[in-house]
Protein backbone atom coordinates (compact mmCIF):
# COMPACT_ATOMS: atom_id res chain seq x y z
CA UNK A 1 0.00 0.00 0.00
CA UNK A 2 1.61 3.33 -1.02
CA UNK A 3 2.47 5.71 1.79
CA UNK A 4 1.83 9.46 1.68
CA UNK A 5 5.53 9.87 0.89
CA UNK A 6 5.16 7.45 -2.04
CA UNK A 7 2.22 9.45 -3.39
CA UNK A 8 4.13 12.70 -2.93
CA UNK A 9 7.04 11.32 -4.97
CA UNK A 10 4.56 10.21 -7.63
CA UNK A 11 2.95 13.67 -7.78
CA UNK A 12 6.41 15.26 -8.11
CA UNK A 13 7.21 12.85 -10.97
CA UNK A 14 3.97 13.75 -12.74
CA UNK A 15 4.68 17.45 -12.27
CA UNK A 16 8.01 17.09 -14.06
CA UNK A 17 6.17 15.39 -16.96
CA UNK A 18 3.75 18.28 -17.33
CA UNK A 19 6.00 21.25 -16.49
CA UNK A 20 5.89 22.67 -20.02
CA UNK A 21 2.09 22.36 -20.21
CA UNK A 22 1.73 24.07 -16.83
CA UNK A 23 3.73 27.06 -18.09
CA UNK A 24 1.97 27.08 -21.48
CA UNK A 25 -1.46 27.22 -19.87
CA UNK A 26 -0.52 29.75 -17.20
CA UNK A 27 0.98 32.14 -19.74
CA UNK A 28 -1.44 31.41 -22.58
CA UNK A 29 -4.51 31.93 -20.42
CA UNK A 30 -3.20 35.29 -19.18
CA UNK A 31 -2.92 34.39 -15.49
CA UNK A 32 0.16 36.44 -14.66
CA UNK A 33 -1.92 39.06 -12.83
CA UNK A 34 -4.68 36.80 -11.48
CA UNK A 35 -5.44 37.35 -7.80
CA UNK A 36 -6.39 33.83 -6.80
CA UNK A 37 -6.90 30.31 -8.09
CA UNK A 38 -8.16 26.90 -6.96
CA UNK A 39 -6.82 23.41 -7.58
CA UNK A 40 -9.42 20.68 -7.18
CA UNK A 41 -7.91 17.36 -6.10
CA UNK A 42 -4.63 18.99 -5.09
CA UNK A 43 -3.07 15.95 -3.41
CA UNK A 44 0.09 17.02 -1.60
CA UNK A 45 0.05 20.45 -3.24
CA UNK A 46 2.82 19.86 -5.78
CA UNK A 47 1.08 21.50 -8.76
CA UNK A 48 -0.41 24.35 -6.73
CA UNK A 49 3.08 25.22 -5.51
CA UNK A 50 4.44 25.21 -9.06
CA UNK A 51 1.73 27.56 -10.33
CA UNK A 52 2.14 29.79 -7.27
CA UNK A 53 5.72 30.46 -8.41
CA UNK A 54 4.49 31.79 -11.78
CA UNK A 55 2.53 34.82 -10.56
CA UNK A 56 1.04 36.63 -7.56
CA UNK A 57 -2.18 34.58 -7.38
CA UNK A 58 -3.10 33.24 -3.94
CA UNK A 59 -3.53 29.53 -4.53
CA UNK A 60 -6.06 27.35 -2.75
CA UNK A 61 -6.37 23.57 -2.90
CA UNK A 62 -8.96 21.03 -1.88
CA UNK A 63 -8.67 17.28 -1.48
CA UNK A 64 -10.54 14.52 0.32
CA UNK A 65 -7.39 13.13 1.95
CA UNK A 66 -6.41 14.99 5.08
CA UNK A 67 -3.03 13.24 5.23
CA UNK A 68 -2.18 14.63 1.79
CA UNK A 69 -3.19 18.12 2.89
CA UNK A 70 -1.13 17.92 6.07
CA UNK A 71 1.97 17.25 3.99
CA UNK A 72 1.00 20.01 1.55
CA UNK A 73 0.73 22.51 4.42
CA UNK A 74 4.12 21.44 5.82
CA UNK A 75 5.67 21.99 2.41
CA UNK A 76 4.21 25.51 2.00
CA UNK A 77 2.00 27.06 4.65
CA UNK A 78 1.42 30.17 2.49
CA UNK A 79 -1.06 28.25 0.34
CA UNK A 80 -4.59 27.61 1.61
CA UNK A 81 -5.98 24.09 1.80
CA UNK A 82 -9.33 22.58 2.72
CA UNK A 83 -10.47 18.98 3.13
CA UNK A 84 -13.55 18.92 0.91
CA UNK A 85 -15.39 17.11 -1.86
CA UNK A 86 -14.87 18.65 -5.30
CA UNK A 87 -18.44 17.79 -6.26
CA UNK A 88 -19.63 20.21 -3.57
CA UNK A 89 -16.99 22.90 -3.28
CA UNK A 90 -17.17 24.94 -0.06
CA UNK A 91 -16.89 28.28 -1.90
CA UNK A 92 -19.36 30.84 -3.15
CA UNK A 93 -20.00 31.10 -6.86
CA UNK A 94 -17.47 33.20 -8.81
CA UNK A 95 -14.87 33.02 -6.01
CA UNK A 96 -11.76 32.37 -8.11
CA UNK A 97 -10.02 33.93 -11.09
CA UNK A 98 -9.18 30.43 -12.36
CA UNK A 99 -9.74 26.80 -11.39
CA UNK A 100 -7.77 23.76 -12.45
CA UNK A 101 -6.95 20.09 -11.88
CA UNK A 102 -4.15 17.67 -12.74
CA UNK A 103 -4.44 13.90 -13.33
CA UNK A 104 -7.77 14.08 -11.51
CA UNK A 105 -10.87 13.72 -13.66
CA UNK A 106 -10.07 10.12 -14.60
CA UNK A 107 -10.69 9.20 -10.94
CA UNK A 108 -14.11 10.86 -10.78
CA UNK A 109 -17.27 8.83 -11.40
CA UNK A 110 -19.06 11.93 -12.77
CA UNK A 111 -16.39 14.18 -14.33
CA UNK A 112 -19.04 16.35 -16.00
CA UNK A 113 -20.55 17.21 -12.60
CA UNK A 114 -17.05 17.99 -11.35
CA UNK A 115 -16.31 20.37 -14.22
CA UNK A 116 -19.70 22.01 -13.74
CA UNK A 117 -18.88 22.68 -10.09
CA UNK A 118 -15.44 24.02 -11.03
CA UNK A 119 -17.19 26.32 -13.49
CA UNK A 120 -19.55 27.55 -10.75
CA UNK A 121 -16.76 28.81 -8.49
CA UNK A 122 -14.85 30.54 -11.32
CA UNK A 123 -15.52 34.17 -12.16
CA UNK A 124 -17.16 35.09 -15.47
CA UNK A 125 -14.52 35.23 -18.17
CA UNK A 126 -12.06 33.17 -16.13
CA UNK A 127 -10.58 29.88 -17.32
CA UNK A 128 -11.02 26.36 -16.04
CA UNK A 129 -8.33 23.96 -17.19
CA UNK A 130 -7.33 20.32 -16.84
CA UNK A 131 -3.55 20.10 -17.07
CA UNK A 132 -3.29 16.37 -17.70
CA UNK A 133 -5.66 13.45 -18.28
CA UNK A 134 -4.21 10.24 -19.76
CA UNK A 135 -5.53 7.88 -22.40
CA UNK A 136 -4.17 4.39 -21.85
CA UNK A 137 -6.12 3.15 -24.87
CA UNK A 138 -3.48 4.77 -27.07
CA UNK A 139 -0.46 3.70 -25.05
CA UNK A 140 2.68 2.56 -26.89
CA UNK A 141 5.21 0.23 -25.25
CA UNK A 142 8.39 -0.87 -26.99
CA UNK A 143 10.10 -3.33 -27.13
CA UNK A 144 7.31 -5.84 -27.70
CA UNK A 145 8.20 -7.81 -24.56
CA UNK A 146 6.78 -4.89 -22.51
CA UNK A 147 3.55 -4.44 -24.51
CA UNK A 148 1.54 -6.47 -22.00
CA UNK A 149 2.00 -3.77 -19.38
CA UNK A 150 -0.45 -1.48 -21.19
CA UNK A 151 -3.43 -3.81 -20.91
CA UNK A 152 -2.55 -4.84 -17.37
CA UNK A 153 -2.25 -1.30 -16.05
CA UNK A 154 -5.41 -0.13 -17.82
CA UNK A 155 -7.33 -3.02 -16.25
CA UNK A 156 -5.84 -2.24 -12.85
CA UNK A 157 -6.99 1.38 -13.13
CA UNK A 158 -10.50 0.30 -14.08
CA UNK A 159 -10.56 -2.03 -11.08
CA UNK A 160 -9.71 0.98 -8.89
CA UNK A 161 -12.65 2.94 -10.31
CA UNK A 162 -10.70 5.10 -12.78
CA UNK A 163 -11.41 5.70 -16.47
CA UNK A 164 -8.05 5.03 -18.18
CA UNK A 165 -9.31 6.46 -21.50
CA UNK A 166 -10.72 9.72 -20.16
CA UNK A 167 -8.24 11.83 -22.11
CA UNK A 168 -9.94 11.33 -25.48
CA UNK A 169 -13.27 12.53 -24.03
CA UNK A 170 -11.89 15.65 -22.36
CA UNK A 171 -12.92 18.13 -25.06
CA UNK A 172 -16.43 16.69 -25.15
CA UNK A 173 -16.73 17.13 -21.38
CA UNK A 174 -15.71 20.80 -21.61
CA UNK A 175 -18.34 21.32 -24.32
CA UNK A 176 -21.01 19.59 -22.24
CA UNK A 177 -20.13 21.65 -19.17
CA UNK A 178 -20.95 24.82 -21.12
CA UNK A 179 -17.53 26.46 -21.32
CA UNK A 180 -16.85 29.11 -23.93
CA UNK A 181 -14.11 28.44 -26.49
CA UNK A 182 -13.21 24.97 -25.21
CA UNK A 183 -9.95 23.59 -26.55
CA UNK A 184 -8.01 20.37 -26.10
CA UNK A 185 -4.53 19.22 -27.05
CA UNK A 186 -2.18 16.32 -26.39
CA UNK A 187 1.30 16.35 -24.92
CA UNK A 188 4.15 15.26 -27.16
CA UNK A 189 6.90 12.79 -26.39
CA UNK A 190 10.67 12.90 -26.49
CA UNK A 191 13.17 10.11 -25.95
CA UNK A 192 16.92 9.76 -26.09
CA UNK A 193 18.14 9.14 -22.57
CA UNK A 194 17.37 6.86 -19.67
CA UNK A 195 14.94 7.93 -16.98
CA UNK A 196 16.51 9.08 -13.73
CA UNK A 197 16.73 6.39 -11.03
CA UNK A 198 14.24 8.42 -8.96
CA UNK A 199 11.65 8.62 -11.75
CA UNK A 200 12.09 4.95 -12.62
CA UNK A 201 11.64 3.96 -8.97
CA UNK A 202 8.53 6.13 -8.69
CA UNK A 203 7.06 4.60 -11.85
CA UNK A 204 7.62 1.07 -10.61
CA UNK A 205 6.30 1.80 -7.13
CA UNK A 206 3.07 2.88 -8.81
CA UNK A 207 3.00 -0.16 -11.11
CA UNK A 208 3.65 -2.53 -8.21
CA UNK A 209 0.77 -0.97 -6.29
CA UNK A 210 -1.61 -0.96 -9.28
CA UNK A 211 -0.83 -4.53 -10.32
CA UNK A 212 -0.68 -6.09 -6.86
CA UNK A 213 -2.91 -9.17 -6.85
CA UNK A 214 -3.31 -9.03 -10.63
CA UNK A 215 0.20 -9.93 -11.80
CA UNK A 216 2.31 -12.57 -9.98
CA UNK A 217 5.33 -10.98 -8.22
CA UNK A 218 7.84 -12.96 -10.31
CA UNK A 219 6.20 -11.84 -13.56
CA UNK A 220 6.19 -8.24 -12.37
CA UNK A 221 9.85 -8.47 -11.41
CA UNK A 222 10.67 -9.78 -14.88
CA UNK A 223 8.83 -6.83 -16.46
CA UNK A 224 10.82 -4.50 -14.22
CA UNK A 225 14.13 -6.02 -15.30
CA UNK A 226 13.19 -5.83 -18.98
CA UNK A 227 12.09 -2.22 -18.54
CA UNK A 228 15.38 -1.19 -16.90
CA UNK A 229 17.38 -2.99 -19.59
CA UNK A 230 15.41 -1.36 -22.40
CA UNK A 231 15.95 2.11 -20.91
CA UNK A 232 19.67 1.45 -20.49
CA UNK A 233 20.24 0.19 -24.03
CA UNK A 234 18.18 2.91 -25.71
CA UNK A 235 15.28 0.70 -26.82
CA UNK A 236 12.57 1.90 -24.51
CA UNK A 237 9.65 3.86 -25.88
CA UNK A 238 6.77 4.52 -23.49
CA UNK A 239 4.08 6.88 -24.67
CA UNK A 240 0.75 7.41 -22.96
CA UNK A 241 -1.27 10.07 -24.82
CA UNK A 242 -1.95 12.72 -22.21
CA UNK A 243 -4.55 15.38 -23.00
CA UNK A 244 -5.03 18.84 -21.57
CA UNK A 245 -7.97 21.15 -22.06
CA UNK A 246 -9.33 24.55 -21.14
CA UNK A 247 -12.41 26.70 -21.51
CA UNK A 248 -13.81 29.98 -20.21
CA UNK A 249 -16.76 30.67 -17.93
Amino acid sequence: MPTVADWHARFQHQSRWTAQVQRFLFDGLGLSQAQNGLEVGCGTGVIARELAKMGPARLHGIDLRLDFLELAYREDSALRYACANGLKLPFASASFAFTFCHYFLLWISDPLAMLTEMRRVTRPGGPVFAIAEPDYGGRIDYPASLAGLAQKQALALRNQGANPELGRGLLELFHQAGFHQPRSAVMGGQWGQSQSPQDLASEWNTLASDLSGQVPPLELEEYKKQDALAWNNGQRILYIPTFYAWGFV
